[in-house]
């Protein structure tokens, strides 16, 4: 979701820059702000434990992020990082929530990206219980997938954060893609590769 940064200036908005890896929303923190990505990414993930990573998302330049705990009073389920150096927009939850009452084009909006979220967050669900390696890994790289056609573009994630995003052990996402280029379904060309 993107709100016009003038307007969110307007209601007393602020900019901040973070650097790679800065945590810019802790998990179990309560949520006191709407986040907006003016430049750069955002990973969302949670861990355990064992220090175990799993991605929830990736948040890139217009898009919102954390939201969701500002309507029910809950604190943040994961933690969010600078995936890349970034510049984020932060706003109170209370200015937040009155612009969606002073702009219901605004308001609809938003709930179409949250239902698309939902939407988006039972396929990825149903692709990790999913067994089969290959089948959860082409199901990320085709929802990452920015262009279209049978042009081979560049990953840019590591094999490490498709692991994370994915569930699965990074040893077997290296194993996974070892096929996956034997049977021509990817490229790797320098380390790097190509879908």
């Amino acid at each position: 979701m993107q709100i016009d940064l003038d307007l969110l200036y307007t209601w007393g908005a602020i900019a901040k820059e973070y650097k790679k890896n800065d945590v810019i929303i802790s998990e179990d923190e309560v949520a006191n702000f709407y986040y907006q990505v003016i430049e750069g990414c955002v990973r969302m993930y949670n861990s355990n434990d064992d220090g175990k990573e799993f991605t929830q998302g990736y948040f890139c330049n217009g898009q919102s992020f954390g939201e969701p705990p500002l309507f029910i009073n809950e604190k943040y389920p994961a933690t969010a990082v600078a995936f890349q150096d970034c510049k984020i927009i932060k706003l109170s939850k209370d200015k937040f929530l009155r612009i969606l009452d002073e702009y219901p084009s605004i308001q609809k909006q938003f709930l179409i990206v949250m239902a698309k979220r939902i939407h988006n967050k039972s396929k990825t669900s149903k692709d990790i219980i999913n067994q089969k390696p290959e089948f959860r890994i082409m199901a990320f790289l085709n929802s990452n997938k920015r262009g279209s056609g049978n042009t081979k573009e560049l990953v840019p994630f590591t094999r490490q954060e498709i692991a994370n995003f994915t569930g699965l052990r990074v040893e077997t996402v290296i194993r996974t893609f070892t096929k996956m280029k034997a049977n021509n379904k990817i490229e790797i060309i320098n380390h790097k590769i190509y879908f």
